[in-house]
């Protein structure tokens, strides 16, 4: 597959998480981010599991742990914790400042040396944030900020990671996802017990929002996420999360009637325009076809047959 057709089909993630603040504040009971990122995470993770039909074998615990522990168990209670405490357009849109930390982690983890281009995209990104966090300031909840930095953090830190690990040879996204999710939720669950109590009692609009959020929000775009890993640079796929608050923002305005000043709004679009400079990369060149597919190969040919997956590994 061409890398365009891969990051239009990667990009439906991040518009998929961009509506997870407008669905948050609306749909779901008050003040529960952890039985949310709990409910979100868990059930999509078993049922990837149970579509895939693949578990992980030897080291791979241990980096599904870590990775699950990054990319949902740390990353899901803090991205909710900052959507209840925040507007929608507002909690996403710090989420943009996650290509600089992933240019650093690449250079750190991968040996990747940042070019003078994905720094200047990753600043101007970085700008646009800025103007909207220090215009809204005293409006803007600090521990509500905090929480969406720091779950911007570690999603960049499980993407570079995920990005730096790859796939056990015969692994698909799907059952990469389907452990992360997994992993995450049996982490979050014992912390959401203690601190809040027991499960909240759920009308049928809270349902149909969990039911949103396990499928479409989550299984469906974290399998997408992960493909897009195995197959673009993380500095590229870090560059399409812009999209995410582009889509609060206008799922903001048009339903709920947030509104944003011009000078936010101008913040806004210096970080939307870092998604299409970053995609600007230099384009890979295929390799040679007569030698030895490698293990990355061999799971790029696996990816269309993720829905079916092999059997239960042993």
């Amino acid at each position: 597959m061409q890398r365009p057709a891969t990051v239009l089909i990667t990009a439906l993630a991040p518009v998929s998480w961009g509506t997870t603040y407008a669905v948050t504040t609306e749909f779901l009971p008050a003040d529960r981010p952890l039985f949310t990122a709990l409910t979100r995470a868990l059930p999509a993770g078993l049922l990837l599991l149970a579509i895939a039909r693949v578990l992980p074998r030897g080291i791979w615990w241990g980096k599904a742990a870590v990775l699950g522990a990054l990319n949902i168990g740390a990353f899901l209670p803090l991205l909710f914790l900052s959507a209840y405490r925040l507007p929608g357009g507002l909690a996403a849109v710090v989420g943009s400042v996650g290509p600089l930390f992933v240019v650093g982690l690449s250079a750190l983890l991968l040996g990747q040396r940042p070019t003078a281009r994905t720094l200047l995209t990753g600043i101007v990104a970085a700008s646009g944030v800025s103007l909207v966090v220090l215009k809204a300031a005293g409006a803007l909840d600090a521990l509500g900020v905090l929480a969406a930095l720091a779950s911007t953090a570690s999603m960049s830190a499980g993407t570079v990671l995920t990005k730096k690990w790859g796939r056990p040879d015969g692994v698909g996204p799907l059952a990469l996802a389907a452990w992360q999710l997994t992993v995450g939720g049996l982490l979050i669950a014992p912390v959401a017990l203690l601190v809040e109590g027991a499960p909240p009692a759920l009308d049928a609009r809270a349902v149909g929002g969990y039911l949103y959020l396990v499928l479409a929000n989550t299984a469906v775009a974290y399998w997408l996420w992960f493909r897009g890993i195995g197959r673009l640079t993380a500095t590229q796929v870090t560059f399409l999360g812009p999209l995410s608050p582009l889509t609060a923002a206008v799922v903001g305005w048009a339903a709920l009637g947030q509104a944003l000043t011009a000078v936010q709004l101008a913040g806004m679009a210096l970080a939307f325009g870092a998604t299409v400079a970053g995609q600007l990369g230099p384009r890979t060149t295929p390799a040679p076809t007569a030698r030895p597919l490698t293990s990355s190969e061999r799971n790029a040919r696996e990816d269309s047959m993720d829905l079916t997956g092999p059997a239960l590994r042993r």
